[in-house]
């Protein structure tokens, strides 16, 4: 027996909530396309931005530790593959359509730049008097045009649905296409926000401790952290030292899982939401923390920010990487024939400055560091 494509739209129907993206309610791709005989079109999207470049470079780029600092440190890749896990946890718990806000999580970082958040503050000031650099658009950037996957066009040629879903931040006269976008994003896209979040406030705990950016005894004055270890406790966790704090940190994420499932919850059935529409025009966020909670994460979160983004050992590495970074784009601009070849076939349509902010932007922390070699000395 086979499971066509209508069979799984039935199953659509009969399993998700009324306020759902549904995959027959797509407002399509920028170029029309055939139906798949066998997958979705959110289903179609994943894998081509699985399959993509944009994608695999994602292995060799700075989540907070420059690449190949450490054997057990995240990258860009190994986080991205946990905020669509957790996306696809909140999504199901929610009745939500798993597929579409794994593929949002999937494509969340792929604009990034090398060498983590210091690269991409770098970029955007660089490109000041440019129309400046942000990661989210990026993302936006390479799926429509930068990515070369068929004769017919540039681009990933991904749905509306997606696309719109990588617009993290808005405003009332964001649009898309020329098209006015909602002020809230789908329910979907929502999930995969709040699934980042949650996502690094655990694993760069784990990162930091690793490193020894922080300590047990420091993270005990965080309220949020300090109930982690209670639940870790409740449930038996014995065991050395390193076994605990992992142990701690599942809890952790577990909790704050748990806190959105049934804070998200509550918002739908008290804002009566019927549709995704009504989702997206509601005048607040409606996958969130329970308020209280979040101001928890918000501690732990500027917690991080002291002790670990900002701390010493990581900016003093990560700024002289940006150091080569700014070199490079000088030597670009300077020198267009230094760059790839498609670089430089969009350098007529976009301007000299954009089209080397991209290329530079989709560099690996490897990549960047042999073309600062090879250019710039």
């Amino acid at each position: 027996m086979i499971r066509k494509l209508s069979d799984q739209y039935r199953h659509e129907d009969s399993d998700l909530a009324p306020y759902a993206t549904h995959n027959m309610a797509t407002l399509g791709r920028r170029h029309p396309e055939e139906p798949h005989p066998f997958r979705t079109d959110f289903q179609r999207d994943r894998d081509r931005i699985l399959h993509s470049r944009s994608f695999r470079r994602l292995e060799y780029k700075t989540q907070v530790f420059l690449n190949g600092t450490g054997d057990h440190l995240r990258t860009r890749l190994t986080h991205t593959i946990e905020v669509a896990a957790i996306s696809r946890t909140l999504a199901r718990a929610l009745y939500l359509n798993e597929d579409l806000s794994e593929t949002i999580a999937l494509a969340h970082d792929l604009g990034h730049t090398p060498f983590g958040h210091s690269g991409e503050r770098a970029l955007n000031k660089i490109m000041e008097a440019h129309g400046g650099f942000d990661h989210n658009l990026q993302a936006l950037r390479i799926v429509d045009l930068l990515e070369q996957k068929y004769p017919e066009f540039n681009g990933l040629n991904l749905t509306w649905e997606v696309r719109t879903g990588l617009i993290k931040h808005r405003n009332a006269s964001t649009k898309l296409d020329e098209k006015k976008l909602p002020l809230h994003a789908s329910l979907e896209s929502q999930v995969a926000d709040i699934a980042d979040d949650l996502t690094y406030y655990g694993h760069d705990i784990d990162d930091g401790l690793d490193a020894g950016l922080i300590t047990e005894e420091m993270l005990d004055e965080i309220e949020i952290w300090r109930i982690a270890v209670s639940k870790a406790k409740e449930r038996g966790a014995k065991g050395g030292k390193e076994r605990m704090m992992s142990f701690t940190i599942r809890c952790l994420i577990d909790m704050m899982v748990g806190n959105v499932i049934i804070h998200s919850d509550n918002l739908l059935v008290k804002n009566k939401i019927a549709s995704p529409s009504d989702a997206q025009d509601c005048k607040t966020r409606l996958v969130s923390f329970e308020p209280g909670f979040e101001k928890m994460t918000l501690k732990l979160r500027d917690f991080l920010y002291h002790n670990v983004y900002f701390s010493k050992n990581v900016t003093n590495v990560n700024d002289e990487a940006v150091e080569k970074m700014k070199s490079l784009f000088s030597t670009y601009i300077k020198t267009p024939s230094l760059m790839g070849r498609f670089a430089k076939t969009r350098i007529e349509k976009d301007g000299l400055h954009r089209a080397t902010a991209d290329y530079i932007a989709g560099m690996t922390d490897r990549f960047a560091h042999l073309e600062y070699a090879r250019c710039c000395r």
